[in-house]
């Protein structure tokens, strides 16, 4: 996930201040299965301090452990965790540790790319062994086809006889809330949590602050007849939360000319068919795609009654249309739960 990344990198440049050397682990191969998947991260310092996970907290001892000879040596490895053994998560972990450097072209390359919404790939190279020490490393490439790699020792020749592990981080995803009131202010906090990119539109007459909305990115005062909708992706959602039938409604119309994944409306359930009506009236080509990816009201039925408990059903509900999942109890499956 790319946030985990920027939490990561962020990190690093602390520490670098400070005077701390970094050392990156990456999950790059997974034999069986286990908590989390192979592109996963933590970045371990100087002082053995870390930020982020590789797994469920076990693991993440081993590896700070086993960091020592890379902070002393400066010599990337390959370590395996067998989590049959330990976690019962019946698979085996091969984790790269490498030094890690941030320089400042990269932390530069790094924030436009994320302001621009690019992704980027990393490709990060090992064997698969046990203890192996080697020349792998991880080499980072933009859509501009501009390469950092995080060690000044790494020579791309050596990389010949090496597996590649390759991810692709997308953009974090996006969501707009349209909302102003206590229950946006909770939906936000929730969806920061998970790393997305928040946009918080409230209303004109009684604009908000950035600080109102704790994770937002920005938190505009507009109105459905003068906004001006930018980036609304494939990867985008929208909550709207005015309260309002006819501000919901002027949003919509304003959203037809759009693709969002997602849009939910707080509401009550009579509202849809009215609005799904009156939608037909003000814009009369409106697609039959773009009503599908209207769910109103808002949030999966778990019985949601306070602010927050809404938000997680909403959040829930997002997750589940765009990785186009039914949502059911997971202890009805009986085999792996990620089937990639």
């Amino acid at each position: 996930m790319i946030h985990e990344l920027k939490e990561i990198i962020n990190q690093a440049v602390i520490n670098q201040q400070k005077g701390l050397k970094n050392v990156l682990a990456t999950v790059v191969h997974l034999e069986g299965s286990s908590y989390r998947k192979p592109g996963v991260r933590m970045l371990i310092s100087e002082d053995l301090n870390s930020v982020g996970a590789v797994s469920g907290g076990c693991v993440e001892k081993e590896i700070i452990h086993r960091t020592k000879s890379v902070f002393a040596d400066g010599v990337s490895k390959i370590i395996t965790y067998d989590g049959r053994y330990r976690l019962g998560c019946e698979g085996i972990l091969y984790i790269l540790i490498e030094p890690f450097f941030i320089s400042d072209e990269f932390t530069t390359a790094f924030s436009e790319a994320n302001s621009n919404r690019e992704s980027l790939k990393i490709e990060s190279s090992f064997t698969k062994e046990d203890e192996a020490y080697g020349d792998f490393r991880s080499v980072v490439t933009f859509e501009n086809n501009e390469q950092f790699v995080f060690s000044d020792a790494f020579n791309p020749q050596d990389q010949n006889d090496f597996t590649v592990f390759t991810q692709i981080l997308e953009p974090s995803f996006k969501l707009i809330i349209i909302g102003g009131e206590h229950d946006a202010v909770k939906l936000c906090k929730i969806a920061a949590n998970l790393g997305w990119e928040i946009d918080v539109i409230t209303s004109i007459k009684d604009s908000k602050q950035l600080s109102d909305f704790p994770g937002a990115n920005s938190v505009i005062g507009d109105s459905p007849e003068t906004i001006q909708f930018t980036n609304i992706e494939e990867n985008t959602a929208i909550v709207i939360m005015n309260h309002s039938y006819v501000q919901d409604l002027k949003y919509v119309i304003k959203l037809s000319d759009y693709k969002p994944k997602y849009i939910g409306i707080l509401g009550a359930p009579n509202r849809r068919e009215r609005l799904f009506n009156e939608l037909f009236e003000f814009v009369p080509e409106i697609s039959e795609d773009f009503l599908e990816t209207i769910y109103t009201p808002a949030g999966l039925h778990i019985g949601a009654q306070t602010p927050e408990e809404i938000a997680v059903s909403i959040v829930a509900e997002i997750l589940s249309v765009i990785r186009n999942k039914e949502h059911f109890s997971l202890r009805q499956i009986n085999g792996k739960i990620h089937t990639s």
